[in-house]
């Protein structure tokens, strides 16, 4: 076997990164990179029992060159046997309307295109060709824009999916060189094209790569590589250290968590509990609060973390009408300002039962499941949304927009916080806490009344059941002329 497939093998095996017999959706751009990971997940998944599919993405930023790239992964997954998905998107149009980097909008469109195959396919895991280089280059681009610990230890083997946390994105290559990936692809007489887009010195991972690693290797470290990711495992174990005592902490009920660390107080050994937050290691701290606002959608830079921790009970604020502030065990307490408090109430749909209505905070809601058998996108209508069924779910929630949350509507290639596209699209703060919103069992939300429908559950080819989902405003259900199964 040759030595970077049984290095593969064996990284595989001794990380449990795929079980036999799973199904894996390999990420191929066509690149050195992902077409050495295709032929060798492909030459061990007979072993393994693998099922194998390609997806590509087509960015369109190269012209024919970005087209012969999809024919020529194309060719290489039915030369192997193997279905391949593609999609093409205009990242350019993209970046302009998103006011994102090119390289920002291409990562959020193809996190997005992976994630919807692979929802759609029922694939748990993507396999990624992010290899060691990669790894170095990232530790750069994040310790020139301020990363701690957990940013600068890089990416891990496997976690979750930037556009879906339910599926699992995969790096069996990041112990490999990229000079090891096209010795391989030389030996084994693999066809690649090389990106253009990778010369573009307008992309600072760009510049990274072809103007700073070769001038450090030349005058500082030539065993850079080594080094760096030497320091990113030393990073991510510190990191899932403190990352895990932090969450003890928030997690331990007041007055009488214990945290197996101690901290120094006036010369004595104490052990910290959750009267004494100002005595944990500084560390702790941080991250205990860029923990909590994280989990409320609020961006955790490190002057937010500093003010907060060191004025405790001073309320600071988020965002428009939102405020926090830090209490003596270190909890945050989010507070609205404006008189427009959130409101709390919600209510549990099943729809199992194939149709219904229900009265919701003056909106009269019905709604009604049916099976499609030939694709048909029903016209648009007023009050009016028709969604794949089996994409929403049996049990959804109605309730009102929450700070934090976030949505995609159809045609955008990633979520983005609700509360901007109230913005974009003119809707007065006092109106924004009356619309509902309907979410999935996941709290995913899939419709936000006087929006667009959520990208992911619309309608498609593939869709087997369509759900007709109707509003207007009302003061009793089933009242005439608004019927579910109309």
């Amino acid at each position: 076997m040759n030595d970077l497939l049984e290095q593969l093998d064996q990284t595989i095996g001794g990380r449990s990164l795929f079980q036999r017999g799973q199904k894996i959706l390999v990420a191929v751009s066509g690149g050195v990179d992902s077409m050495v990971l295709l032929q060798t997940l492909n030459a061990l998944a007979k072993t393994n029992r693998w099922r194998l599919t390609v997806a590509h993405l087509n960015h369109q930023l190269r012209g024919r060159s970005s087209d012969a790239d999809e024919r020529l992964v194309s060719r290489a997954a039915k030369s192997l046997g193997l279905g391949v998905v593609a999609r093409r998107v205009d990242v350019q149009k993209l970046a302009r309307t998103g006011k994102l980097s090119l390289e920002m909008a291409a990562r959020k469109a193809r996190h997005e295109f992976l994630a919807q195959m692979a929802a759609r396919l029922k694939i748990s895991h993507i396999a990624v060709a992010h290899h060691a280089d990669d790894q170095v280059e990232l530790f750069f681009l994040r310790l020139f824009r301020g990363a701690g610990s957990e940013g600068l230890a890089g990416m891990k083997w496997r976690g979750p999916s930037p556009a879906n946390p339910k599926i699992q994105l995969v790096r069996p290559l990041l112990e490999c060189s990229k000079e090891s990936l096209r010795d391989y692809a030389a030996a084994n007489k693999i066809r690649f094209r090389e990106d253009a887009s990778n010369a573009w010195l307008d992309i600072q991972r760009n510049l990274i790569r072809r103007e700073l690693l070769p001038l450090l290797k030349k005058n500082y470290q030539p065993a850079l590589q080594k080094t760096i990711l030497r320091l990113m495992e030393i990073l991510r174990a510190e990191s899932e250290l403190v990352g895990g005592i932090a969450e003890q902490w928030l997690a331990s009920d007041s007055g009488t968590g214990i945290l197996p660390v101690r901290t120094r107080t006036h010369g004595q050994d104490a052990r910290a509990t959750k009267g004494t937050f100002a005595n944990l290691p500084l560390a702790i701290q941080r991250r205990s609060i860029q923990m909590q606002l994280q989990r409320n959608g609020v961006p955790a830079d490190f002057a937010l973390v500093e003010r907060l921790r060191t004025a405790q009970g001073k309320p600071f604020s988020m965002m428009p009408q939102v405020t926090a502030q830090c209490d003596a065990s270190g909890q945050l307490h989010f507070r609205e300002t404006s008189a427009a408090k959130s409101k709390t109430d919600q209510i549990a749909l099943n729809l199992a039962s194939g149709a219904g209505e229900v009265l919701f905070a003056g909106k009269q809601i019905a709604w009604r499941v049916s099976s499609q058998r030939t694709f048909r996108r029903p016209p648009p209508r007023p009050g009016q949304e028709s969604f794949d069924a089996d994409k929403v779910g049996a049990r959804i929630m109605l309730r009102h927009w929450c700070p934090g949350d976030r949505f995609q509507p159809i045609g955008m290639a990633c979520a983005v916080k609700l509360q901007d596209l109230f913005t974009n699209q003119k809707i007065p703060r006092g109106r924004r806490h009356d619309l509902v919103v309907a979410t999935t069992a996941e709290n995913e939300l899939f419709w936000v009344e006087g929006l667009r429908m959520g990208e992911r559950f619309k309608l498609t080819p593939q869709s087997t059941r369509q759900m007709i989902w109707r509003w207007k405003p009302g003061q009793n259900a089933g009242v005439a002329g608004f019927c579910p199964s109309c």
